[in-house]
């Protein structure tokens, strides 16, 4: 039978492929060290945000073969039958160290690095890269995103634009990276990311008038809750919202229009109405620029769907996972790197830090050994903040990263960071990373 939610296949051929051949020449065993990097910044971004590591470590768990698993590969013949045996008993038992989950990274960051046998650990790249490219794009849409609104919350709204199982990482990157709430459930319930939501257009349209509709939902929800507006004409939906739920009514939606325009039409009418505390929401194809748009506008909060789900138009960070350290055939640690056209890799061990002047950061600065000594600390480089820290240590996962505790520190570490970036670094336009990747040799 299969292992209970095995993610042992959610990779490509070429990483069994690969693990065949080295079983077959005896270079399986030879202790590795593999990277996950980005050569740049997706999109013109000016900073990146890592997400998704609190998923991969359970994921990286729960990667083993089972039964089923096994026959598949043997009966597709995809690798040899000695490699069938190798893969019944795998787990990964190396260890892996990496940013934070909510930390910020920029060109060259060892975002992840995996230690182990080239067996164990080539066979997780594409399950390490699915996350993290997916999930911090995500986050740093959802950062940009959180950045132009400000003090104002935003809501997660976009499942229906994304894979069923891609909308419930899109809302817990989202939730890391600012946004407060997510209309999906699944969100809530297997990361503890709030939810809310009220009704849709469909709402009004069941019923026999807009004022049927408002009724029924006040009945339902309270006048605390938050009435759409928009199914038919606004100003009058404006006027029958009111008159049903009275002034102390929680929220108007509005998902079309002009919307600078049509809010501040709303406000005056909600004003006039003596609905002074009524609450404003917009939605509609909402990205970072129409909400920077909206900065002046009197709008309390924004729903945002399609376009945060999918990275706002960069729907991966162009993460990479490269071998950048082995041992030789005597034994001794070996850096090794591409050196291809635009696609080189720095090799050799790393150790980040984040330097700082003043509580601003000003560099991303690695500390690359040859060997396989210690590592560089932050004692090597003062006025600097070490970035990595140890997420599974000889196969055990950090269990302060998983589940719904590690989503709510890496939000609180991501709002703190953030704190960090240069006031040219939140700025929403196409740049240079905001901070230079220098490199260093390790002390």
């Amino acid at each position: 039978m299969s292992a209970p939610d095995s993610t042992a296949l959610l990779t490509d051929r070429y990483e069994l492929t690969m693990l065949d051949a080295a079983l077959r020449d005896g270079t399986a065993h030879r202790r590795c060290v593999f990277e996950v990097f980005g050569r740049r910044l997706a999109g013109g971004r000016r900073f990146g945000v890592v997400a998704g590591t609190g998923r991969l470590l359970q994921l990286i768990e729960d990667f083993r073969f089972g039964d089923d698993e096994l026959r598949y590969l043997r009966d597709e013949r995809i690798v040899d039958a000695e490699t069938v045996r190798w893969l019944e008993g795998y787990s990964f038992a190396g260890s892996v160290t990496g940013y934070r989950e909510g930390e910020l990274y920029f060109p060259g960051s060892p975002v992840l690095t995996v230690e182990g046998t080239f067996a164990e650990a080539v066979i997780l790249e594409t399950l390490a890269l699915s996350v993290l490219n997916h999930d911090s794009a995500v986050a740093t849409a959802a950062a940009r995103m959180s950045i132009a609104a400000g003090s104002r919350p935003l809501a997660e709204m976009g499942s229906r634009r994304a894979g069923e199982r891609s909308a419930v990482a899109a809302a817990r990157a989202a939730h890391i990276a600012g946004f407060g709430a997510t209309s999906n459930l699944r969100a809530g319930a297997e990361w503890g990311v709030p939810t809310m939501g009220t009704a849709a257009h469909s709402w009004t349209l069941l019923h026999d008038s807009e004022e049927d509709a408002f009724r029924a939902q006040i009945d339902a929800l309270g006048t605390a809750t938050t009435l759409l507006i928009d199914t038919y004409d606004i100003p009058t939906g404006v006027d029958t919202a009111i008159r049903v739920a009275g002034t102390g009514l929680g929220g108007v939606r509005i998902d079309s229009g002009d919307l600078p325009t049509v809010a501040a039409q709303v406000r005056r009418q909600l004003d006039a109405l003596g609905a002074t505390r009524t609450r404003i929401t917009v939605t509609s194809d909402l990205d970072e620029f129409a909400i920077a748009a909206l900065a002046a506008s009197p709008v309390d909060a924004y729903g945002v769907g399609t376009s945060v789900v999918t990275g706002s138009g960069t729907p991966t960070a162009g993460m990479v996972y490269k071998l950048v350290a082995r041992q030789d055939a005597a034994g001794g640690w070996v850096p090794v790197a591409k050196t291809s056209t635009a696609k080189g890799s720095q090799g050799g061990r790393k150790a980040a830090f984040r330097t700082l002047a003043d509580g601003v950061a000003t560099s991303e600065l690695i500390a690359v050994s040859d060997g396989f000594d210690e590592l560089d600390t932050a004692v090597e480089h003062p006025g600097s903040r070490a970035l990595q820290t140890t997420l599974i240590d000889h196969g055990r996962p950090d269990t302060a990263a998983l589940g719904d505790a590690g989503v709510a520190a890496a939000r609180e570490h991501h709002m703190r960071v953030r704190e960090e970036l240069p006031l040219a670094a939140r700025a929403l336009s196409r740049s240079d990373p905001a901070l230079p990747t220098v490199y260093v040799d390790a002390a």
